[in-house]
């Protein structure tokens, strides 16, 4: 079957719609109105409709471009925040290693205790208006910290050196006695204990028992350790400041030459070998090479109560 397009009879069907609609307009204008404003309104709540889901599009695009925003701002401020926290970590261990050694240097000074307490806050104030701190002034404060506490870490370097040397030195200067006992005989002349006679005496005589420790009155090295003429069994260390210190008259000897001895160690026990009449210990003091009284070195003379 085959079919044939008439355009008059498409012309006619339109012709035809538009008379009815005409005359239906002319019949019932009421109905018309309504029916053209229900269109109308129809397409404009889609129009508002269309504009609005734009708009909420745009919206939570907004949104999330401040939000991503927001999240690198935090991400910024927490770098910064953990940068400055290795910088606080850095300095309180600067600080605790100041803390520690001022701690040493008051020990080795004999400062009065509790003249520099470094375990308790150092005491501040001030007066004036408060304001918040910009972050970069924060940072040069940390920095300014920082310079504070190396310069102050090398003096204090400086400071226990000298210290040190100090207190090698002092330890290295007989200051106490040989053995814990009292004087017998002094230094100066005297009269011989065994021939009679004018004696001139090199040293102090210390009151002993056979077999009592003998210490050294300071650090040094042994120079000497076994019988020497008159002496008997004998102990001389030499100080390394141009002191020399000598025990003689012991019964055995408890180091050897080339020992290193510290102040208050045991060298020697006490005796009565070579020009002896009892048990005692003969102690001399040499400064420069020449004899001198040992008594200005002695801390305190020793009595037996």
């Amino acid at each position: 079957m085959t079919f044939e397009f008439e355009p008059h009879n498409t012309r006619s069907r339109l012709s035809l719609l538009g008379r009815r609609v005409h005359a239906l307009l002319l019949a019932r204008p009421l109905a018309a109105f309504t029916a053209v404003l229900g269109c109308g309104l129809a397409l404009g709540a889609a129009a508002h409709a269309a504009y609005g889901t734009a708009e909420n599009a745009l919206l939570r695009a907004e949104l999330a471009r401040q939000q991503g925003e927001l999240r690198e701002v935090r991400e910024g401020a927490q770098r910064e925040i953990n940068a400055l926290a290795a910088r606080v970590g850095e300095l309180q261990a600067q600080a605790n290693r100041l803390n520690a050694l001022g701690e040493r240097l008051t020990r080795m000074g004999q400062l009065a205790e509790g003249e520099f307490d470094f375990d308790q806050p150092v005491p501040t104030g001030g007066a004036g208006p408060v304001r918040d701190m910009p972050p970069g002034q924060l940072v040069a404060d940390l920095e300014d910290v920082e310079r504070q506490f190396a310069a102050s870490g090398k003096q204090l370097s400086v400071l226990e050196a000298l210290l040190f040397d100090r207190e090698l030195d002092r330890s290295a200067v007989p200051s106490r006695a040989p053995i814990n006992s009292y004087i017998t005989s002094g230094y100066g002349g005297r009269a011989d204990p065994i021939r009679g006679g004018r004696q001139f005496h090199k040293g102090l005589d210390f009151e002993a028992d056979v077999g009592d420790p003998v210490f050294a009155v300071a650090d040094g090295v042994v120079s000497y350790a076994g019988p020497r003429a008159g002496y008997g069994i004998t102990v001389e260390v030499d100080h390394g400041n141009g002191y020399v210190t000598r025990y003689a008259h012991n019964s055995r000897l408890s180091v050897r030459v080339g020992d290193l001895v510290r102040s208050g160690q045991e060298i020697a026990k006490a005796g009565s070998t070579g020009r002896s009449t009892g048990a005692h210990v003969h102690f001399e003091v040499w400064e420069h090479g020449r004899a001198v009284d040992p008594r200005k070195f002695l801390g305190q003379r020793q009595t037996r109560g």
